[in-house]
């Protein structure tokens, strides 16, 4: 199914791989974007629980890559109607991978400038190596982060600390990003992360997936919400899981559970609306 994406599959099927590794330096272009569109869907609808993100790729000299930004050589002789469209897909697409009913993990090796940088917030959790670095160079090419840095990437980090990311374009190291909050963890070297992300997903995919997609649409619909909003998401997610007999389960089998055991939970039923 996927030709410029490596995506692999683990724990049957509860727990996805995505290894970036194509081009030069993992430029995100149109071919990559076609091949993510399509593993979202396959989140969205499958029975994937966790996704894990990273990357392996080195350039000639050895500098790991994670993702050195979007493919804008691709887009010579585009019209400027075409590279909006272009972006607007991008945008979107990256917002789905957000509120896929996934727990993702991301594990930063390298270089992550624009784009790679952007790709961050799709994740729930991100994890960096020593050698992660991070940039929003765009502002230089005469255009701004447009897949998010500047309407999510404050959300994350705080407004001074995006507007200095995305006005000056300053490239910050591993301990930097995890000061600010870019990161949530740190592990020396990308198989150390690539360890603790499948160990978190691991402790994932044993749980209901309804509670889990349940948790995750309440918590995300819940940020910036009324205080009396919030309440109402978080009693529509619980009655969600009482309503689809998970909550039964989990009290039929609390003995098990208690013990380590994973009971038989039904099939992922979609938070409403």
């Amino acid at each position: 199914m996927y030709e410029h994406l490596k995506v692999a599959e683990e724990l049957d099927g509860k727990r996805v791989i995505l290894t970036f590794d194509h081009g030069k330096a993992n430029e995100i272009g149109s071919a990559q974007l076609e091949e993510l569109e399509r593993l979202v869907s396959a989140l969205e609808t499958g029975p994937a629980m966790a996704l894990i993100t990273t990357s392996e790729r080195h350039s000639k000299r050895g500098t790991p890559l994670f993702v050195a930004g979007a493919n804008v050589a691709e887009r010579t002789g585009w019209d400027d109607d075409r590279v909006k469209a272009h972006v607007r897909w991008q945008r979107s697409l990256l917002a789905r991978l957000r509120r896929a009913p996934v727990f993702h993990v991301a594990v930063v090796h390298g270089v992550a400038l624009g784009w790679g940088t952007e790709f961050l917030l799709t994740a729930d959790y991100r994890i960096a190596s020593d050698s992660a670095s991070f940039a929003l160079p765009e502002t230089g090419l005469g255009i701004l982060p447009g897949a998010g840095g500047t309407s999510e990437l404050w959300a994350h980090i705080g407004v001074a600390q995006t507007l200095r990311l995305g006005m000056t374009g300053e490239r910050i190291d591993a301990d930097e990003a995890s000061r600010i909050g870019l990161v949530q963890e740190r592990a020396a070297t990308q198989p150390l992360g690539m360890e603790r992300a499948r160990a978190l997903s691991a402790l994932v995919v044993r749980r209901s997936p309804t509670a889990v997609a349940a948790f995750k649409r309440g918590v995300l619909a819940a940020v910036g919400a009324p205080v009396g909003d919030r309440t109402d998401i978080e009693d529509a997610a619980y009655t969600r899981c009482v309503d689809t007999g998970e909550a039964a389960i989990g009290r039929a089998h609390f003995g098990a559970i208690r013990a380590g055991e994973s009971p038989p939970w039904g099939p992922r039923f979609l938070p409403e609306g």
